[in-house]
Order: structure tokens, then C-alpha cells, then sequence
């Protein structure tokens, strides 16, 4: 148990049986009536934010949520297994868990694992992570104003735009935030 006085920007409380994170906090002492804290939550598992405001000094439950860099060793069918850098324990954790960060993923790859009493809630990669480009076609210059893009298959299959000068076989930084191109890799 905390206080709302305690809240820190990624603490996770459990309300009502869900694991929520806090993204914001604002403590408000109007000039009438008794202080309270406006608060930005982001479910844990669905992603889902929701503004919540408490009365100050009121105590919410906190959640232990272990967070470990883990290497994704493999796939086995279709769970992801990631091992411990610490004890090499391996852990399988399913796609849904995985999510997007699935298309950026390669053998070796350090991730962030968030678990809660065990059970694994998300992934996390870096923000950035360098592949290779599978597969693209020539591009071809034309008239245009502005640079153009095609689109180009990374080793892990997945699709990403890059400028027209990218070649197959070249090593490429991708944000995996949002799957955009960020430059060559030497």
C-alpha cells in the first residue's frame, strides 16, 4: 500500500483486480475544499488510458511488477521463449504478451519482460533496433517533389517504407515504436 502522496510516474497499482500504470500525476490544492491528485492510468494488458482523480492521502495498492532485460532465444510453436541473462531460465510467453514487438524480434535480441506474480505482462524492445533488409525492388527516380519511399520486407518479414535508395541486403536502424525508417547502418 501507498499514499497518492507517493505516486511516481510508472508505478503500477492494482485497482479493482486490473494492473494499471501511472503515465501522469498532478497534485491540486484548489483554494476551496481539500487537496487531490489528478492521475493519466494505462492498463497494463490492453494499453487502455484513463484519467482517474484521488483524494489526497488516500492509500492505493501497488502492484510488484519485476521488469528484467531477457534475449529472446527462440519460437517454440507459437510462443515466444525468452531466457534470463541472470539464471537462464527460459520463459515462453504467448503472442497477445508479445504483441508488435513480434515483428522486430530476431534470435539474440535483448528485450524488457515485465511479470507479475509470474506471469508475464508485456515486452519491451529498445527503442531502435538495426535488421536487414530481406527483400525490395530497385527504386526508380522520377518526378517528384518531395523524397519518395517503397516498401521494403525485413529479415523478420515484417514490412516497413524506406527512401528509394535502400538496396536489398543493406543493414537499416527501425524504430519499433512505430515501424519507420531511421537511417543506413554502416
Amino acid at each position: 500500500m501507498a499514499s497518492t502522496n507517493d505516486l511516481k510516474n510508472g508505478m503500477v497499482l492494482n485497482l479493482d483486480g486490473k494492473l494499471w500504470s501511472v503515465v501522469e500525476f498532478q497534485h491540486v490544492k484548489p483554494g476551496k475544499g481539500p487537496a487531490f491528485v489528478r492521475t493519466k492510468l494505462k492498463e497494463v494488458l490492453t494499453g487502455k488510458v484513463v484519467d482517474k482523480t484521488f483524494n489526497a492521502g488516500v492509500k492505493v495498492e501497488t502492484a510488484n511488477v519485476d521488469k528484467r532485460t531477457m534475449q529472446f532465444s527462440y519460437k517454440d510453436g507459437e510462443n515466444f521463449v525468452f531466457m534470463d541473462m541472470d539464471t537462464y531460465d527460459q520463459l515462453p510467453i504467448e503472442p497477445g504478451v508479445v504483441g508488435d514487438s513480434a515483428k522486430y524480434l530476431l534470435e539474440g535480441f535483448d528485450a524488457l519482460v515485465a511479470q507479475h506474480e509470474g506471469k508475464p505482462l508485456y515486452v519491451e524492445l529498445p527503442a531502435a533496433v538495426e535488421l536487414v533488409i530481406a527483400e525490395t525492388e530497385p527504386g526508380v527516380q522520377g518526378d517528384r517533389s518531395t523524397g519518395g519511399t517503397k516498401p521494403a520486407t525485413l529479415e523478420t518479414g515484417a514490412e516497413i517504407q524506406v527512401p528509394l535508395f535502400v538496396t536489398t541486403g543493406e543493414k537499416v536502424k527501425v524504430d519499433t515504436r512505430d515501424g519507420s525508417y531511421l537511417g543506413r547502418v554502416k
